[in-house]
């Protein structure tokens, strides 16, 4: 199976950019083409080998950026089987991690996306966050799950094919939700490997001045865009909840609560609402669309 991967990066990393694509060229079998995309910058000057490239006149965002690479590969990436999503301060420590992915994809004609395992360089550790599922406590335990990692991931591109590329309007946070969600529907797998790693370093996602924001507006709209309506006010009362919980500061929460207005009185994109059947599939993967 041919692999391809997609890196979008904003010209900040020329050297973690570098060390990435020498991490990636290194790996076992047939070469692994890259989609790199300066995503509202130029690119950094750098080794270019097996190296398609696009400059974008402004930053799109992360699933915008993305889309662009895939296409880069052809309409849907048809050139490549397989697509990689990595980010630019991102690092494969191994040179299997090719290889690995293409006999979980060859051997499992149901499997659609493989989310990897984000280890920090330093300490080995994984964040919690960094488990796509709720009983993250061992993130060494490999699992089905219902969503995935969107910069540490392969997916197979037959997906994106089916069930259309990532959500461009999110800009940031939860398009990875929104693709798998639509996969899971067409009848698509997606597994947690711990095995296949990238290292990246430890941050907080609230480093991003419109966290907040972004991250609540984007909620309502996957509910929205996905959810049957009677799932609708309990997804998002639920997660409400958790926000309160959590007990942000009085400025985050001021944000929070504008990106969830924003999220009702802008528009969503095309409305496809999961089968029941599938609610119940994702209930029995451990998480039911309602967390």
């Amino acid at each position: 199976m041919t692999v391809g991967a997609v890196i979008i990066t904003m010209g900040t990393r020329p050297a973690e950019l570098q060390d990435l694509l020498d991490s990636v060229a290194k790996q076992q079998g047939a070469p692994i083409e890259v989609a790199l995309v300066g995503n509202g910058s130029p690119l950094p000057v750098m080794r270019r080998e097996h190296v398609r490239t696009a400059e974008l006149p402004e930053n799109l965002g992360i699933p915008g950026g993305r889309n662009v690479g895939v296409e880069l590969f052809g309409p849907g990436g048809r050139d490549v089987d397989i697509v990689l999503f990595l980010d630019d301060d991102g690092l494969l420590p191994g040179d299997d991690t090719g290889e690995l992915v293409r006999q979980a994809f060859a051997q499992d004609p149901e499997l659609g996306i493989i989310s990897f395992r984000i280890a920090d360089p330093q300490t080995g550790e994984t964040q919690r966050r960094h488990v796509p599922r709720l009983r993250a406590s061992d993130p060494m335990r490999n699992s089905r799950v219902t969503t995935f990692l969107g910069g540490a991931c392969a997916v197979r591109t037959e997906v994106i094919r089916q069930v259309g590329a990532l959500p461009e309007q999110f800009f940031y946070a939860h398009e990875e939700t929104d693709l798998a969600w639509r996969a899971l529907d067409a009848g698509w797998m997606i597994d947690y490997r711990s095995d296949l790693v990238l290292l990246h370093p430890a941050t907080s996602p609230a480093r991003h001045a419109v966290y907040h924001r972004l991250v609540a507006r984007n909620r309502v709209w996957l509910a929205r865009r996905n959810l049957p309506w009677p799932l609708v006010p309990v997804y998002l009362g639920v997660w409400l909840a958790l926000t309160l919980v959590r007990r942000p500061s009085g400025t985050a929460l001021r944000a929070w609560f504008g990106g969830f207005r924003e999220g009702w009185a802008t528009p969503c994109g095309p409305r496809r609402a999961m089968r029941w059947r599938t609610v119940w599939r994702l209930t029995r993967l451990g998480r039911p669309p309602i967390i």
